[in-house]
């Protein structure tokens, strides 16, 4: 098993031993990657590398930083090995030739998220953490109050009280402690952090802590598996992602570098990250062809990528400026539109998930990808996240008394 052999800053570049650090860089605040042993990885085959009989990330487990499987028989053994769908009516709507659905609401707590948690559980139970601390929008404090109460880890949760009720409903259940701020996110993560040093807990947040993105790159092992390996492309992948904080598209741009680096894959897959118009922080330095994430007003439907200042915006912004991709910017109408679209080939997408989708179409109608290309839509949670989006996207039912004269009246219509 490769252990992680040290850290380096994402910034100024500064490289540091495994315990000199925990979170970010001392010397700029720079998010720090994970370094794995990648020489030793180098000597180990693919079958080495990939555990079938695992049917989770931890099939990965040569390529995790983290040193036990933990939590044999509970849901964080569960987390990842998502399915991957190749609708062919989605295919033909979109006149492309090679297109997959990574669909994530299949985790335990239905969504993305659960991937960071896990790892983030297992490495708080290896340097004996008490508790576990976030900041979240809703997703990611539901992974880590799943993950934790699998294993019996203490978590407490920072949420924005307008976060949508059944993600607050998940903290509960889970049996977190869950404290409600009436202000947005990005107060709610200071809160957490300020949390953090007061009281000494293992704070979780999105790209603060470095093995958020070690978790979620597992999403870029399963695509090798699931379609680069499966498939003979010629040309590279297009893979398409929501982004907020930015973490997720860092951590699959992380797991493309890893199998970059130790042999596993020829070339790139190219990153595309889409943005909401009413939170476009990323997407504006991209614009601008500037490393400067500059702090927008978020405002949006989809809350799970609503941020004022993304907490890993520039690694969020190298996935694609180091991939020949690039960034996409939708409306919310858009995002809506496309959570009816993949409804229809039986994928159910809460709004940030969906945003994805609307980022593809958008790509395609600006020519930056075309039909011939392969493309990967990742869907991040369900929509059973956000019922009220979901609502909006589907309209409202037709109500009727109960008599056969109606329905006939309501089909002809």
């Amino acid at each position: 098993m490769a252990k992680f052999i040290g850290y380096q800053c994402s910034i100024c570049g500064k490289e540091y031993e495994p315990g000199e650090v925990t979170y970010t860089c001392p010397e700029d605040n720079g998010n720090l990657d994970v370094i794995l042993d990648y020489q030793e990885l180098k000597n180990k085959t693919t079958a080495e590398l990939i555990n079938k009989n695992e049917s989770s990330l931890w099939r990965y487990f040569p390529l995790l930083p983290v040193s036990d499987l933990i939590g044999e028989g509970t849901t964080i053994r569960s987390a990842g090995w998502t399915p991957t769908f190749s609708p062919p009516q989605l295919k033909k709507e979109l006149g492309v030739n090679q297109l997959w659905i990574k669909d994530e609401s299949s985790n335990p707590t239905a969504s993305f998220k659960d991937r960071a948690s896990a790892i983030l559980v297992a490495r708080a139970k290896e340097i004996g953490a008490e508790v576990i601390v976030t900041a979240s929008t809703g997703n990611a404090g539901a992974a880590l109050a799943g993950m934790a109460a699998a294993v019996e880890q203490d978590s407490v949760i920072f949420a924005p009280e307008t976060a949508p009720p059944a993600k607050i409903a998940q903290l509960l259940i889970y049996g977190a402690q869950v404290i409600l701020v009436n202000d947005n996110y990005d107060a709610a993560y200071k809160l957490s952090l300020e949390a953090t040093e007061e009281f000494g807990w293992y704070n979780r947040n999105t790209g603060y802590n470095p093995f958020t993105a070690e978790g979620k790159k597992t999403a870029a092992y399963e695509i090798w598996e699931q379609v680069l390996l499966s498939n003979q492309l010629d040309r590279p992948l297009c893979v398409f992602v929501s982004v907020g904080d930015g973490n997720i598209i860092s951590g699959i741009h992380k797991g493309f570098k890893d199998l970059y680096k130790i042999g596993q894959i020829k070339q790139m897959p190219r990153i595309f990250g889409c943005q909401s118009t009413g939170s476009a922080a990323i997407y504006n330095a991209y614009k601008s062809g500037k490393e400067e994430i500059i702090a927008v007003s978020a405002d949006t439907l989809a809350d799970s990528i609503s941020v004022n200042l993304p907490s890993d915006g520039l690694r969020a912004l190298r996935a694609a400026t180091q991939t020949d991709g690039a960034y996409i910017v939708v409306e919310d109408q858009a995002i809506l539109t496309a959570i009816a679209d993949l409804g229809k080939v039986g994928i159910f997408a809460e709004p940030a998930g969906a945003t994805s989708l609307a980022g593809l179409k958008q790509a395609l109608q600006d020519g930056l990808v075309g039909e011939d290309d392969p493309i990967l839509v990742l869907n991040t949670g369900s929509g059973l996240k956000d019922v009220k989006a979901a609502m909006q996207a589907a309209g409202e039912a037709p109500v009727i008394s109960p008599v056969l004269g109606e329905v006939k009246k309501l089909i002809r219509s």
